[in-house]
């Protein structure tokens, strides 16, 4: 298996439990921060959280993606108002059982799922960078759409609620994770170059 790429940047991630449990707030709080960032776009505006969850679960590897999704659905089921739309449209479980739990079930099994691809070298080219990231996608549209359906009934358009509208906005963040993933792996790997020269 392959290093990930949080693991490279700050080694001592993989040494104790707290520079782990560290790492796993910190993407939590990310995860928070991105559900509410919104950016104008065609056919809706767009948040980046799905570039997020996908992009953590690349950089910090499957278990400790699949940990910090984990503890932001934790946070989001006591109350927080971390994700989209809250306290505006509800917050707690109540909200988690609505429209958009089956996404968010969703993040929970595609972030470990992209994390696990990391970790066999997805991430360091930008087809299979953009490969993982698509295939996180299906994940989430998959469960995000069948909960949909089953909660208002497949005789609505349950698509063009879920799905159609997006798919524009996902492509753009599948782009952009496949230029910045690989980037950094080039980076990493001049540097080593340049120190390994030095020595």
């Amino acid at each position: 298996m392959n290093a990930t790429l949080a693991a490279v940047l700050w080694p001592q991630s993989r040494n104790t439990l707290l520079n782990k449990a560290i790492l796993v707030v910190m993407g939590s709080v990310l995860l928070a921060l991105s559900s509410k960032f919104k950016v104008p776009f065609y056919p809706v505006p767009m948040t980046m959280q799905t570039f997020v969850v996908l992009a953590l679960g690349m950089a910090l590897g499957w278990r400790m993606a699949g940990a910090t999704v984990l503890l932001y659905l934790v946070e989001g089921a006591a109350g927080l108002p971390v994700f989209a739309g809250t306290p505006e449209k509800g917050i707690g479980f109540a909200y988690m059982i609505g429209g958009t739990g089956g996404y968010l079930f969703g993040f929970l099994l595609a972030a470990p799922f992209c994390g696990w691809l990391a970790e066999r070298g997805w991430d360091r080219g930008p087809l299979t960078t953009a490969a993982a990231m698509i295939l996180g996608n299906v994940v989430i549209y998959f469960f995000g759409v069948l909960w949909l359906g089953s909660l208002l009934g497949w005789d609505k358009p349950i698509l063009e609620w879920g799905l159609t509208p997006f798919i524009l906005g996902d492509l753009a963040k599948v782009a952009l994770a496949s230029a910045i993933l690989p980037l950094c792996w080039q980076v990493i790997g001049k540097r080593r170059s340049s120190t390994a020269d030095e020595s």
